[in-house]
């Protein structure tokens, strides 16, 4: 790893904040600073306040100077920590609220005194940017964009790769409790209305795909009330009618109930149910196939918007596992190479499975090679909690129970938590579990080295699962290494044989 040393710091590459974006939203001012992959870049910063800029709009049309110097004082605070950390690469964008404002120039100003160069967002442009975050988030994503801000709801259709039909609707959570004071039949109204002009979402197939943190706390009430396994809620789906009966139950709850909620910030609890309410008429005129959640909206999107196609085309959980676990000891190319030589017990029928399970392998490798780095008291509850709680993109809630088994298996564990055939097939669990078990093998039989890889060899012939060592390196099948050969044969089904010398050729 290399070092550089900018204002007399030092910095690690890779370690180090090197681009950031500052929304300027209707109800928070956030910075997030990012280093790591640029297809999957990792928080290095994340740090809001809740100025409610759009607080006042339906009632003044402007924003009230207290909430502009509460935003101003966090800006400058941002400002400073950027100079700071040397980043450079800062995307500062304002959205609905100043927008909207009739003070929105004069606030724009302001904000430039401040040494920040702020980019005022159209309506089409925020539903475009944050469409962009989740295709990002979600390769090869099919529906319509839902992402709720304060000041409005974005609205905007993706398909392979492209947004279109992108549009703003007034109906962001400083918004909604207004035109909830007349009444359900009378809000009912007022949304339906809205909706009527993004009636291409009606008729386009797919999820809506939920943006912004109070969807996301939604989907924590969701989570928490069905005792799902796991925490994050992005990646999180429901479908059309579960959706309902779960905002049914949160439009009639106040925040007080719903902040003691884990994943429930009280800010959050105080807009949830308007939101919900809202929901239940858009569920209704909209007719998605479900809801799937997302992390990555706006600011992603900014980033991901960037990218070169190449850079886009990146896997996104490779991408991120591969940054994770590289300074812990899990390199691609190490992986990769563990990955070939544990083919064999990949094989069914002779050919490597083509449905994603592949990258799945790569993926429980990476981690399982980096959790060997651990003290061993802590190794499987790390290993598991990397697997089931970390967020991870591209990842859905079977793969994340198929690389917790295989971590299991890594440890030499084969007995599953019950949480994990919530989520997947048992005969999934299983074939993890022995992509767990031929990593181990491989680490036993000479700590995962180059040479040791080099100079054996893993394959089914016949009924058996036959390990052959070179006679160089006869020495290193001593010891514990025939009983992980022995444990992994048997839960594949297959007698064992450690055998010195040239493997015999395979015949067709």
């Amino acid at each position: 790893m290399t070092t550089r040393f900018t204002n007399g710091r030092r910095h690690a590459a890779g370690d180090r904040p090197d681009r950031a974006v500052i929304d300027i939203g209707s109800n928070t001012v956030r910075l997030v600073a990012y280093s790591g992959s640029p297809r999957a870049p990792e928080v290095y910063l994340n740090e809001k306040v809740s100025a409610r800029l759009g607080r006042d709009l339906s009632a003044t049309g402007l924003m009230p100077e207290r909430a502009m110097d509460h935003a101003l004082s966090a800006l400058g605070r941002y400002a400073t920590i950027l100079a700071d950390l040397d980043v450079e690469d800062v995307q500062v964008v304002a959205t609905a609220a100043v927008r909207d404002a009739r003070n929105g120039p004069e606030f724009l100003e302001r904000v430039r005194a401040l040494g920040l160069s702020p980019r005022l967002l159209s309506g089409e442009e925020e539903a475009q940017f944050s469409a962009m975050g989740v295709t990002g988030a979600f390769p090869g994503a099919r529906g319509t964009v839902a992402d709720l801000g304060g000041g409005s709801l974005e609205l905007v259709m993706i398909e392979d790769g492209v947004c279109r039909d992108g549009i703003s609707l007034p109906l962001g959570t400083l918004r909604l409790p207004a035109l909830r004071q007349d009444g359900p039949a009378s809000f009912r109204k007022a949304v339906e209305k809205e909706l009527a002009r993004a009636g291409w979402a009606a008729a386009h197939p797919g999820p809506l795909y939920m943006v912004g943190g109070t969807w996301r706390a939604l989907a924590a009430f969701a989570m928490r009330k069905a005792d799902h396994p796991l925490t994050d809620p992005h990646g999180f789906r429901l479908e059309r009618d579960e959706a309902d009966r779960v905002a049914r139950k949160v439009e009639r709850m106040s925040p007080e109930e719903l902040s003691p909620i884990p994943g429930i910030a009280n800010s959050r609890a105080a807009g949830l149910p308007d939101a919900a309410a809202m929901l239940r008429v858009v569920l209704q005129d909209l007719r998605p196939d479900g809801l799937v959640f997302s992390s990555w909206g706006l600011r992603e999107g900014l980033l991901f918007g960037r990218l070169e196609e190449g850079a886009r085309a990146q896997d996104p959980l490779l991408a991120s596992i591969a940054q994770f676990c590289e300074p812990r000891g899990g390199t691609a190319t190490m992986a990769a190479q563990i990955a070939a030589w544990t083919v064999d017990v990949a094989n069914t029928g002779g050919h490597v499975a083509d449905d994603g399970s592949e990258r799945l392998r790569l993926a429980a490798t990476m981690l399982a090679l980096a959790a060997a780095r651990l003290e061993p008291n802590l190794r499987q509850r790390h290993a598991y909690s990397w697997a089931m709680d970390k967020r991870w993109l591209g990842l859905d809630p079977a793969g994340r129970a198929r690389l917790a088994a295989a971590l299991m298996g890594a440890c030499g564990k084969t007995g599953l938590p019950s949480d994990l055939s919530r989520l997947a097939s048992e005969e999934a669990l299983r074939e993890a579990v022995a992509w767990g078990l031929a990593i181990r093998l491989c680490r036993r039989l000479g700590a995962g080295s180059q040479v040791s890889l080099l100079s054996s060899t893993l394959r089914r012939e016949d009924d058996r699962l036959v390990l052959w060592v070179e006679e160089s390196r006869a020495q290193l099948a001593a010891g514990p290494v025939e009983g992980d050969l022995k444990t992994l044969a048997q839960w594949i089904g297959l007698d064992h044989a450690l055998l010195i010398g040239e493997p015999e050729p395979v015949t067709a």
